[in-house]
């Protein structure tokens, strides 16, 4: 009996990824605000996408914004250790996670020419819950082992600044949708 050989296979069409990275970033921002535009601005400012070019967000490609946003990232984080600093679950602090979540899940999905506003909706709503998640988990970690929530927080830096390090490293530039 004679063996056919197995049809070819279609090649795959490469579709960068959306939705997990902007879970990440609006994770970041459920932790820190400013650290998820500081984190993707960077990343932006290195590696410039087409699908940014004409869009409002694009402003998020530029080395200064990268800059200021770092910042602005790091004085949160001192900030954060203050004892008058708001707790982030009142509503004008929320809101801020909230718009952050939404500006870097607008972005992300923008840059790989998908739509700003599902990015936005998918980032906003993330970020939400990471907020409620992470101030769960710094005062539960505060109270069970006696640790101040500041010193806590100190933790929460950490594993907010290795998240989106290792989030950018996870990042490879994608040919199609590159900006040249």
């Amino acid at each position: 009996m004679k063996q056919t050989p197995p049809k070819p296979r279609k090649a795959a069409k490469h579709r960068p990824a959306k939705f997990w990275p902007v879970m990440g970033f609006a994770t970041l921002a459920g932790m820190r605000s400013m650290s998820a535009p500081a984190f993707l601005s960077h990343y932006l400012s290195k590696q410039p996408h087409s699908g940014l070019a004409g869009s409002r967000l694009r402003f998020l490609q530029k080395p200064f914004t990268a800059g200021l946003l770092k910042v602005l990232a790091a004085g949160e984080m001192v900030g954060d250790k203050l004892p008058n600093a708001p707790n982030r679950t009142d509503p004008p602090v929320l809101l801020g996670r909230l718009l952050s979540g939404a500006l870097v899940g607008a972005a992300w999905y923008r840059s790989r020419h998908g739509s700003a506003i599902g990015g936005g909706l998918l980032g906003g709503v993330a970020a939400v819950a990471a907020t409620f998640v992470s101030y769960a988990l710094r005062t539960g970690i505060s109270k069970q082992s006696g640790v101040p929530v500041a010193l806590v927080g100190v933790g929460e830096d950490a594993t907010v600044v290795a998240g989106g390090t290792a989030l950018l490293r996870a990042q490879k530039s994608a040919p199609v949708g590159r900006a040249l």
